[in-house]
């Protein structure tokens, strides 16, 4: 015989006291384990061996059971032996779910997100996923399946981090709902449906079967929740499908850098869909300090994409928190990796994750915002990065780049705050403002590259396009800056001796030029500045700029003139930034002579112009620095004067050579020269001409047969020397998503001096269709030589 049904019941009484606070079943473990401390051998003295599996502990079922070994297969399946047991309540007619299907492949499908590798389902808020259920029975008519979905800690419906619904046969309501789609005997088939305005994030999926009886919640497992852009009704909705195959789906890019003049194409792998990347993506999230003092409430917050964008911003730089990426701008990265070195997130993203949360090194503009897009886009908000050449850094806010020099052009770093970067890169994310209003809405800038703090975090935006162009610059967020970005002046004085300053004529609008992104389907660049301003010098233009200027310093159309606090407490009268210089009587601009190669000499001249009919006497200083991207000069390589007689309007040019030598030992990886020739007229007229020069690489990439998926294909890289003397010490790093896993690096032979070699590697595809393979060729004597290749990958027949 088998224990007596007292013994049974007075053991299930102490574990429905004891089991009533224990978590949830884990649905999917089938060990069973002793479970001692809910009762002992004193207590079920005749069975000595029940087992306790499933009641809400891992690695537990739901019954108790006595082993057949030891009273027989007849007394093991008697009544008395097997009850169903949970922390709510009890029964002979118990069921519990034995399996669940998430049908990832057709949800997947569905919600755009089947590329997603990982065991986790991953569906997009506000659209329909399909479950299946199986049960231990077929359900009564009294029984309703119920759900709760629950996201972060202390998750409550309250803060719309739970939600408990159940089963319908109807569509209702904006809440998360459930519908029966089919059922047989054992088996259910559920559509969930979450609101559009979800919190984002991983959810735990729990399930109970509610009748007259309590019930009690099973978990069934983990799903992820992202922003959905097909959805109408979600604020991050972009309407059209090629755009959001562009921003949200498409794992590589195009990053435009360089000078106004010679815009050159780098490609970046954002690899939002590789291993782990959409787990670091949310981790990162769980890593802000808004989420470590209050967790409860920044996840409730997750259902914003202005919250999501602005905690982002912050996060991908490391200024104000152990965030990813550490920014770097003086050239030497002895302890990291060079910024120019990158050529994708996946690598960043993954040594910060394993790193245990210890920021990257290093990082500058361009790597913030490849970063930047490859974490939105995992997060389901479309996303591109943008390019502005001529950007100006504003730091005091005055709208103004105000830049101080010397008599020959050079720049006085202790006396000019403010910088024109030869470009400048952000990111632009697609979403509406609720808090502003749908004229708003659409396009919002927010940039990751800790320059300025916002609300005392280094972080910017999002601050709407729209605004920007508009001069609304009073609205959230960043609005002034990024204004600044794009619009301000720029100011040229020269500072005397006695420590007086003069007014330089130059080009004051030649900020905010050749706003590019990547085209849509393909790597063209679009210029967009048209989004950012009206066209420099119109009427329109001036209109806008000067409401900006009213809206931050008060400056009314009757004339009131506020003075702006500068450094040195000198001041500048606000009514100066809105009238030009007075210009001089002859015009400037440097030519090349032939193109500016790395290794080579710098062949160029100045070309004057007297614009009268009196002849000029000339005064030209010339000056040429090598420079970081930020115009930030490293070190002196030309410095010369020449005296210069114009007749009456009369052209001449000054040839100016730089040799190798010159340049080879100071320049910088950025591979840039600024040009500075301060000319001084007659009767005290100044001119500044000056000229960005990017030196120019060889590099190209050929595929030696068709790459189809999981077939072996080999690449073939040709690479120049740029040098006049033999190099030793290169290699090439080779970089795809869906073309190799992680970063590929190959030795390469010495180099002669301006030898071409050929390098070929194998590559095996492991996605479809169109691919980005990038190439660096690294060398600690020369800056990196990068290029890329579209490869078209068909599917293995």
């Amino acid at each position: 015989m088998g224990p007596p049904l007292s013994a049974l019941l007075t053991t299930i009484s102490q574990l429905k006291t004891s089991g009533d606070h224990l978590e949830s079943e884990n649905i999917g473990t089938s060990k069973t384990q002793p479970a001692p401390s809910f009762y002992s051998e004193s207590t079920v003295k005749e069975c000595p061996e029940i087992f306790l599996v499933n009641v809400g502990l891992p690695g537990c079922s739901d019954t108790l059971s006595c082993p057949s070994t030891l009273h027989g297969a007849e007394e093991a399946q008697s009544p008395a032996l097997v009850w169903q047991v949970s922390g709510q309540g009890l029964g002979p007619q118990g069921v519990k779910v034995t399996e669940l299907d998430w049908q990832q492949q057709r949800n997947g499908a569905a919600h755009h997100t089947q590329e997603f590798p990982g065991p986790n389902l991953v569906v997009r808020r506000g659209q329909m996923f399909t479950i299946t259920v199986n049960f231990s029975r077929a359900l009564e008519s009294q029984e309703t399946l119920i759900f709760t979905v629950e996201t972060g800690p202390q998750a409550s419906e309250a803060l719309h981090t739970k939600a408990v619904f159940q089963t319908s046969e109807t569509e209702a309501g904006a809440a998360w709902r459930a519908i029966q789609e089919a059922q047989s005997e054992n088996t259910r088939t559920v559509s969930l449906t979450s609101p559009p305005d979800a919190v984002i994030g991983r959810y735990w999926l729990s399930a109970s079967v509610s009748s007259r009886r309590k019930h009690s919640n099973r978990k069934l497992g983990e799903f992820v929740l992202l922003f959905n852009p097909w959805c109408p009704e979600d604020d991050v909705f972009l309407a059209s499908e090629e755009e959001r195959q562009e921003y949200v789906l498409n794992d590589s890019g195009i990053i435009f850098r360089g000078v106004e003049k010679h815009i050159r194409a780098q490609g970046w792998n954002y690899g939002q869909f590789e291993e782990d990347i959409l787990n670091i993506c949310l981790s990162i999230l769980d890593r802000s300090p808004s989420h470590q003092d209050n967790p409860a409430t920044d996840v409730s917050r997750r259902h914003d994409p202005i919250y999501v964008t602005r905690v982002i911003s912050a996060m991908v730089n490391s200024n104000n928190d152990r965030g990813v990426v550490q920014g770097q701008w003086q050239g030497k990265y002895g302890s990291g990796t060079s910024p120019l070195h990158w050529q994708g997130s996946v690598a960043i993203l993954q040594k910060w994750f394993k790193g245990r949360y210890k920021p990257v090194r290093y990082g500058q503009c361009w790597v913030f915002a490849g970063v930047m897009c490859t974490v939105l886009r995992c997060l389901g908000i479309a996303t591109r990065v943008v390019s502005n050449f001529n950007s100006a850094h504003d730091t005091d806010r005055n709208l103004s780049v105000d830049k101080y020099v010397d008599s020959f052009g050079r720049t006085l770093e202790d006396l000019t705050e403010d910088s024109m970067w030869n470009f400048h890169v952000w990111n632009e994310s697609w979403f509406a403002r609720q808090d502003l209003g749908p004229t708003y809405n659409g396009w919002q800038v927010l940039d990751a590259t800790p320059q300025e703090e916002s609300k005392g975090v280094f972080r910017c935006g999002p601050a709407s396009v729209t605004a920007i162009r508009e001069g609304d610059v009073h609205l959230a967020h960043d609005g002034p800056f990024v204004f600044a970005e794009v619009n301000a002046d720029y100011i040229t004085w020269l500072w005397h001796e006695d420590e007086s300053r003069e007014r330089v004529y130059s080009d004051t609008k030649k900020i905010g030029r050749c706003i590019s992104t990547k085209a849509v389907g393909s790597d063209s660049r679009v210029d967009i500045t048209g989004l950012y301003k009206y066209p420099e010098g119109s009427k329109k233009e001036r209109q806008v700029y000067r409401k900006a200027v009213r809206t931050l310093f008060g400056v009314e159309s009757c004339g009131r003139r506020d003075r702006i606090r500068r450094v040195g407490r000198r001041g500048l009268w606000r009514d100066d930034l809105l009238e030009p210089a007075t210009k001089p009587s002859i015009t400037g601009n440097f030519k090349l002579l032939e193109p500016p190669v790395l290794g080579h000499d710098l062949r160029l001249a100045l070309c004057l112009a007297n614009l009268t009919s009196r002849a000029r006497r000339v005064r030209v200083n010339l000056n040429g620095a090598a420079i970081l991207y930020t115009r930030r000069p490293v070190a002196e390589i030309l410095h010369e004067s020449h005296a210069v007689q114009l007749g009456p309007e009369e052209e001449k040019k000054i040839p100016v050579t730089i040799s190798y030598s010159q340049y080879k030992k100071d320049l910088t990886e950025d591979r840039k020269i600024l040009l500075a020739a301060m000319c001084l007229v007659t009767k005290g007229e100044k001119l500044l001409v000056e000229k960005d020069i990017t030196l120019e690489d060889f590099i190209t990439i050929k595929l030696q047969g068709p790459a189809v998926v999981g077939v072996a294909v080999v690449v073939e890289v040709m690479v120049v020397n740029p040098l006049l003397e033999r190099v030793e010490d290169c290699s090439l790093t080779v970089e795809g998503s869906g073309l190799l896993r992680g970063q590929l690096s190959i030795d390469v032979p010495s180099l002669e001096p301006q030898e071409r070699a050929s390098v070929q590697f194998s590559i095996t595809p492991s996605m479809s269709g169109p691919r980005k393979l990038q190439v660096g060729l690294v060398s600690s004597r020369f800056p990196d030589i990068k290029d890329f290749v579209i490869i078209h990958v068909a599917m293995a027949k």
